[in-house]
């Protein structure tokens, strides 16, 4: 039996504390009322939306302070209600209006960026050519440089094998000459 009321006891307290756990917020669509003179006990003229702005006269008596709406109406509000610091709902516009220049600077970036990526690709794709000509042309000047070292190669020994067949031509002639007979002086004495 204690069981069974303690079970309908946690039924019936757990609405209400899940409900004291749920985040709220208060209302933005809260007024002042607009008073004829300085307390409650005047008449009403109107109401002020919270945040409308308003302009300040200096007349104060106990905690009220004297205004001009923003529909013109002149007359009393609790002075509690009035701040200098601009509200919510001028600010709202002002930082909307930034958010906006912020995002619009923000895609600008973003297409700069892009634009970035796709010049980065494409001067990375010219290196990439530029070095692939690079390596053509080293291996062109490489195999020019061994054909000509070849070719000086060969007409060094077609120099040398040309003065060996002179000086070898030479040799012969030279041993021809000195086995020929020579010819006889003649002896002056004779006639």
């Amino acid at each position: 039996m204690l069981r069974l009321l303690s079970i309908v006891a946690l039924m019936l307290l757990s609405p209400t504390l899940l409900a004291a756990e749920q985040t709220r917020y208060i209302s933005d669509n809260v007024f002042t009322f607009l008073h004829g003179g300085p307390g409650t006990q005047y008449r009403i003229l109107g109401s002020v939306e919270a945040g409308q702005p308003i302009t300040y006269l200096g007349e104060t008596q106990d905690d009220y302070v004297k205004i001009i709406d923003h529909k013109g109406r002149e007359g009393w509000v609790d002075g509690k209600l009035v701040a200098s610091d601009k509200s919510f709902r001028v600010q709202l516009p002002e930082v909307e209006a930034k958010l906006e220049t912020v995002q619009a600077e923000l895609d600008e970036l973003k297409a700069q960026t892009n634009n970035s990526d796709q010049t980065i690709r494409q001067l990375r794709s010219q290196l990439a050519s530029a070095e692939e000509q690079l390596s053509i042309a080293s291996n062109e000047r490489d195999s020019a440089v061994r054909e000509l070292t070849q070719i000086q190669n060969n007409e060094r020994f077609e120099q040398l094998k040309q003065g060996g067949m002179i000086a070898g031509i030479g040799l012969i002639l030279g041993v021809i000459i000195a086995y020929l007979p020579r010819p006889r002086r003649r002896q002056k004495n004779r006639w």
